[in-house]
């Protein structure tokens, strides 16, 4: 199925449920939906780091430091987090990711989701999908500190991160 097919909850500022479209709809009418960022950690602690294909509906080419995206129709936030996470690591038998916080994104211009942020540890060899990632690695969180004015990071994950170190030091 083409991407921009896929059917989604439309949510209100609450995130209530009030209309369904398909993807591509809702990105070009800038309806407010839901969104997964899973933060994927090897055996040693190391952070997936990836940076997505082209041919993203949404940021593509950019780098990201989560895996995840769009809550399709009707499912859960815990199901679209392990889906995602499996899907773009190209994994089976991943624990189910562990739920921390959610968040309104919204950037003022037309990108606007309610966003559900994961953790989960992938000691199994990863195999990610050629259509979503173009480039992967595992990188220690001095590594990442050191990227983070590096290189152009899809702003969404970048404000899902900002709000983990900020969840974390309260915790």
């Amino acid at each position: 199925m083409n991407p921009a097919d896929e059917i989604l909850d439309i949510v209100d500022e609450h995130d209530r449920v009030v209309d369904r479209v398909p993807r591509g709809e809702a990105y070009a009418r800038g309806l407010r939906h839901r969104c997964v960022f899973v933060q994927a950690r090897d055996a040693a602690g190391r952070l997936f780091v990836h940076r997505r294909t082209a041919t993203k509906l949404v940021f593509p080419s950019l780098y990201d430091l989560f895996v995840g995206g769009v809550v399709g129709a009707g499912e859960s936030y815990d199901e679209a987090a392990l889906r995602e996470a499996e899907e773009e690591l190209g994994v089976t038998g991943l624990p189910r990711p562990r739920p921390l916080f959610r968040f309104l994104y919204d950037d003022g211009a037309g990108h606007s989701w309610w966003s559900a942020v994961y953790e989960v540890r992938c000691e199994l060899p990863v195999r990610p999908q050629a259509e979503e990632v173009e480039w992967y690695g595992f990188l220690t969180e001095d590594e990442v500190a050191r990227r983070l004015d590096e290189w152009e990071w899809v702003p969404d994950g970048l404000a899902a991160y900002q709000r983990l170190g900020e969840f974390r030091s309260a915790g």
